[in-house]
């Protein structure tokens, strides 16, 4: 039934297939028996394997069982979701946290409830599958500006009856590409033609600002004329999603989110884990240090060898390549000297801008990315990439 669908992926190389880690998040991971440099994790902070983080969950095991029993809404907010969320709304400097099972649920959850019959949404074109999605469960008009084009989403803009609900959609860091969304203009935007900006701020949370509470404080906007959004599986390094507003907001999300509503609570240790992810990302702005000083060792070594990059300004860096079997080929040629860099190629990214998706983390040591440095090197020349 599926097989010539499975061919054409195949011939298209864009077929996938699932690698297996049987050891710890971390730089040096075992993936199918062999010893690997990985350098494709978004835990940047490297708390995913953090003591703390394990002892806080086991802690609430312990206390309150493996799973919640039952939606929110029913019997399953436990303690560790209401003291998650109280961290969260201080963390973020807002009223209000509300905590779904995946940041893609999040965004399922939260953006047909914002834009309605008769709204218009305007999202950047690179915004995120689950973004995408959302946009089209609702039941506004939806239409996307250029990635980062504040001149055409204006002209967008200009183009809608004034009195039309519109919602403003973008990630704070975008995820395949690393580059970071204009926050204090489309701001201005938002309150110009008087419409809602969220922001799905997933790789930012945690990376970003002075203290970590990601683009919102990077760009030193207002929060409070921003509706954020965040995951728990990036660099808080372990599982779910968040929105944060105002209290009014919040409760709205409560009485309206579908798959907030409807889902069984997410197990009580992630939420004990992520709160002490969140304590541990205050009390340790070295491990945000440590990120950027890998980032930028990576990002000057990649560009003297003169790699194709984006714009990237986060630790996301990608080397476009453009052949999806070219990104592929290199990918299997890093593997076999021991590094793993995972090969994007569409529907994840535009045609013809297939890369290999380089992350660095708080955890890797200027030795092992100068050894990665090195085998990129390799095997673009050998491959006549650069």
């Amino acid at each position: 039934m599926w097989e010539a669908d499975l061919q054409k992926l195949a011939r298209e190389n864009l077929w996938r297939e699932l690698s297996v880690m049987d050891s710890p998040s971390g730089p040096l991971q075992s993936l199918n028996g062999q010893n690997t440099l990985q350098f494709a994790s978004n835990d940047y902070l490297g708390l995913a394997n953090h003591t703390r983080l394990k002892q806080a969950a086991m802690k609430a095991i312990e206390q309150f069982g493996v799973g919640a029993g039952a939606s929110r809404l029913i019997s399953g907010t436990l303690t560790p979701h209401h003291h998650l969320e109280l961290a969260l709304a201080q963390f973020t400097h807002t009223e209000a946290a509300l905590t779904f099972s995946s940041g893609y649920a999040t965004n399922l959850g939260v953006i047909p409830h914002l834009a309605k019959t008769g709204a218009l949404i305007l999202a950047d074109r690179l915004c995120h599958a689950s973004l995408i999605d959302a946009c089209r469960l609702s039941r506004a008009t939806f239409r996307v500006f250029h990635h980062n084009d504040v001149d055409h989403l204006r002209s967008l803009l200009m183009k809608r009856p004034t009195d039309r609900p519109t919602l403003l959609i973008t990630e704070g860091v975008f995820s395949m590409d690393g580059d970071l969304a204009p926050l204090p203009e489309l701001a201005r935007l938002a309150e110009e033609f008087e419409a809602i900006l969220l922001v799905d701020d997933a790789h930012g949370t945690g990376v970003m600002g002075p203290t970590g509470r990601g683009t919102i404080e990077h760009w030193g906007v207002e929060s409070a004329k921003v509706l954020h959004m965040g995951t728990l599986s990036k660099a808080i390094g372990t599982s779910g999603g968040f929105m944060t507003g105002t209290k009014e907001f919040i409760s709205y999300l409560i009485n309206t989110s579908r798959s907030f509503i409807y889902s069984t609570a997410p197990p009580p240790a992630m939420a004990a884990a992520a709160q002490a992810a969140i304590h541990l990302i205050q009390e340790e702005p070295e491990r945000r240090a440590r990120l950027w000083q890998n980032r930028e060792h990576m990002y000057q070594g990649l560009k003297a060898m003169g790699c194709h990059m984006t714009r990237t300004q986060s630790p996301i860096l990608p080397i476009i390549v453009n052949d999806p079997k070219l990104a592929v080929k290199m990918s299997h040629g890093l593997q076999k000297q021991g590094i793993f860099i995972p090969a994007i190629r569409p529907p994840t990214v535009p045609n013809g801008t297939s890369r290999l998706r380089v992350t660095v983390t708080a955890e890797h040591s200027m030795e092992q990315i100068d050894f990665a440095l090195k085998a990129i090197q390799q095997v673009g020349q050998t491959l006549k990439i650069f």
